[in-house]
């Protein structure tokens, strides 16, 4: 099943081809022209799709933000185009990043500052990212606050 408690495996929804296309990771603002630009243009992973159009759909329907949601899979699968489409789907910005860009807590707080309610953070990479920034985003994603201790 792809959909666990907001979690979406898309390796286990998607059956790759090999069209010789650019990977998410990789892919520039040119080539996402050519990418889907909402969940009615996205082909394949039928039960993904589904899943967020009806969170994104009830989230409309309530005027609150969509809850969060973890991509997981393999390079090439669609994890960046799908977040893309999730905040267009929901009218707001995205703000992409990475887990090795974050280095130090301050990367992580100048991110969340410029957020506006129900903006989409994207974070590429999330499972490298230090153990010092973890401890600002957990609380921050479970309570929408951030305690900062200066010295």
């Amino acid at each position: 099943m792809p959909e666990k408690n907001g979690c979406f495996d898309l390796k286990q929804a998607f059956h790759p081809t090999s069209d010789g296309g650019p990977s998410d990771e990789t892919a520039s603002k040119d080539e996402w022209n050519l990418r889907p630009q909402s969940l009615t243009e996205y082909v394949g992973q039928k039960r993904v799709v589904e899943s967020l159009s009806i969170a994104i759909r009830a989230a409309k329907k309530r005027q609150e933000p969509l809850d969060h949601i973890i991509f997981q899979g393999p390079p090439g699968l669609g994890k960046t185009t799908l977040a893309n489409i999730v905040a267009r789907e929901m009218g707001v910005a995205i703000h992409h990043t990475s887990g090795p860009a974050l280095e130090k807590g301050g990367d992580l707080i100048s991110i969340l500052t410029s957020l506006e309610r129900g903006n989409v953070l994207f974070i590429d990479e999330i499972h490298r990212i230090p153990k010092v920034i973890e401890e600002f985003l957990c609380p921050a994603m479970e309570d929408f606050a951030i305690d900062i201790i200066f010295d």
